[in-house]
């Protein structure tokens, strides 16, 4: 019996040895300036131009705020599945590599506030299927957002478009979020035309008011709304946009026209006459003095 054990007794050991290299290689290699605590990785405020090379791969929160980060490699995340939030706040991001969140499908809040954005692209988060909370504000550049910019993010619940420098945005670009709940406007120079009520009406009736910033959203332009919150206006403020002339219409605008038409050239009749008159008013008394 005893010579039985002993191989059990040998292999325990490499048991533990080899769960606990598996276990240190998972939260082994944390960057350098970084501090690293179970799965969280913290890399904010180094002053970093450029995203740590390697992450622990069981990464689930990466924070990399308050940098001064330009550029992501594409295919960054690819390897870090169990990344559930990231955070790149505060740096000098203008755009992201196509592709960047193919291997994160466990990520569910993104924060892109305080960059450089000018346009959110098509599609540039489809891989991000996983999204709850989108942060893109303090985006001073910000000026579009293309229709297909949110496409595949079903299961979005709240996304931040607030102080940036968006006009306009397209009803398109916002539809295809079933989930969204929460969204915030404010701080953009909103111009509140006749292209804005098809989102209007449909923002009253999706959002509530305790989940937007409805009283800091406010219209820009044109000068008769200027400073109306976005919710304030109602289907009465856009009543110039739903004119329509009749054939009546068209034939008194039509003989206005013509009256308007003939009164020109009966004018310029009678100045010509008025004209030739003086001339020979003119001529006659030079003769009459020689």
């Amino acid at each position: 019996a005893g010579p039985r054990r002993r191989p059990a007794m040998l292999l325990g050991p490499w048991l533990v040895a080899a769960a606990a290299a598996v276990a240190a290689g998972a939260g082994a290699g944390c960057p350098v300036l970084c501090t690293c605590r179970g799965q969280a990785v913290d890399c904010s405020g180094q002053r970093l131009f450029s995203v740590p090379p390697e992450l622990p791969l069981d990464t689930g929160n990466l924070s990399l705020a308050h940098n001064r980060i330009a550029s992501i490699p594409p295919g960054y995340l690819a390897c870090y599945g169990q990344l559930r939030a990231l955070d790149l706040r505060n740096n000098s991001l203008a755009a992201l590599p196509a592709g960047l969140f193919l291997g994160a499908r466990r990520l569910a809040h993104l924060d892109l506030s305080y960059n450089n954005f000018s346009l959110v692209a098509a599609d540039m988060f489809l891989e991000a299927s996983g999204l709850l909370r989108l942060d893109l504000s303090h985006n001073p550049g910000l000026r579009r957002v293309h229709p297909q910019a949110f496409r595949g993010l079903a299961q979005l619940r709240e996304l931040d478009l607030s102080y940036g420098g968006l006009s306009a945005i397209s009803l398109d670009a916002l539809e295809g979020l079933p989930g969204l709940v929460g969204l915030r406007l404010g701080g953009n120079p909103w111009v509140c035309g006749c292209a804005m009520e098809p989102f209007l009406k449909w923002l009253r009736g999706r959002i509530q008011r305790c989940a937007s910033d409805s009283q800091l959203a406010e219209c820009r332009a044109p000068p008769e709304v200027a400073g109306a919150p976005l919710l304030s206006l109602t289907e009465e403020s856009f009543q110039a946009c739903h004119l329509t002339l009749t054939l009546d219409d068209y034939l008194f605008i039509a003989f206005v026209g013509f009256v308007v038409s003939i009164a020109s050239v009966a004018t310029n009749f009678l100045l010509g006459i008025t004209a030739n008159c003086c001339h020979r008013w003119s001529k006659a008394s030079e003769d009459e003095d020689v």
